[in-house]
């Protein structure tokens, strides 16, 4: 490598450890305790997925965000083809894919799960948890199984944990966007239909659904902290499988496992707001907590070797 194509390889891996910092704190921390050798894959991973996940919310318009998405699938294609795609992300993917080998399936699959939300019917939401845990693994679990590949380690276990870290993460971050998309897009746009329905949140208009959320739905105590409660309660149950998979899982994927540790964070916090996602105090520090006692706790972890 010459020493242009090197400053240039420095500045993309450089870029993607801003977007992390930037649009993903608390993963970004959770990365600061991997081993130096696995940092550079965490990172543009992590900032591939701010790029796709991201990508609907900045454009202007559903098409433009689609578009967007349908670039990075073509990028991917070039990306595994041994072609350069001028991306910051894009090049330290490459990078990455190079050098740790690791599968185009998952970056796919992930990807495809953007797409696929992306091209959802307007008003149309997940029809269960299962479909919710789906995507949710189809984003996050992904990118724990890639950091897991791309740092050598081979076990069923840590899939497995990984699996269930991912779906909590997952589960987590959806049910917090609910007031931003509730904002952006005047809807609900990531609770189970089923679930909705269950707690008198689902308006039926012909073959058209929709999760009614008025003043009566919000706050403790209403259909809609409810229906969080059952999401929430999932997720956390997809942490304590996960944790109970700790004896066996090599102590090499411990730490690519931290993520699991903001996901409780954010569980108990929501918790104590009575699983009233609107509740301001949610959106302060990282997940409702002061960054210090985050860092702390997260320190705390991963000097035990534990997630």
């Amino acid at each position: 490598m010459n020493g242009g194509s090197s400053k240039s390889l420095k500045a993309a891996f450089s870029y993607c450890v801003q977007q992390v910092r930037a649009y993903d704190y608390h993963h970004y921390l959770c990365l600061l305790h991997l081993p130096h050798a696995s940092r550079k894959a965490a990172f543009a991973l992590r900032a591939f997925n701010i790029e796709t996940s991201r990508a609907m919310d900045l454009a202007s318009d559903p098409k433009t965000g689609l578009m967007r998405l349908l670039w990075w699938q073509e990028a991917l294609n070039r990306i595994h083809a041994g072609k350069l795609v001028e991306h910051p992300v894009a090049q330290s993917l490459s990078w990455v894919i190079s050098n740790h080998r690791i599968s185009k399936h998952w970056l796919k699959r992930s990807l495809d799960a953007r797409i696929t939300d992306a091209n959802r019917d307007e008003g149309s939401m997940p029809g269960s948890i299962s479909e919710l845990e789906k995507y949710a693994e189809d984003t996050q679990s992904t990118l724990l199984y890639l950091t897991l590949q791309a740092t050598g380690v081979q076990s069923t276990v840590a899939d497995h944990a990984a699996s269930h870290v991912g779906k909590a993460s997952g589960l987590v971050l959806l049910l917090k966007s609910i007031p931003h998309h509730l904002n952006r897009y005047g809807k609900v746009l990531y609770l189970p239909a089923d679930v909705a329905d269950k707690h008198g949140l689902l308006m039926k208009e012909g073959e058209r659904s929709e999760i009614r959320v008025g003043t009566s739905e919000m706050g403790p105590g209403g259909g809609l902290a409810d229906a969080v409660f059952e999401v929430a309660s999932v997720a956390s149950a997809h942490l304590r499988k996960a944790r109970q998979l700790s004896g066996t899982v090599p102590g090499d994927a411990n730490q690519i496992l931290l993520p699991a540790v903001p996901a409780q964070v954010a569980l108990d916090e929501l918790e104590k707001r009575r699983f009233d996602v609107f509740d301001s105090r949610l959106s302060k520090g990282v997940h409702g907590v002061s960054p210090l006692w985050y860092q702390l706790k997260l320190a705390w972890y991963a000097w035990r070797n534990k997630y």
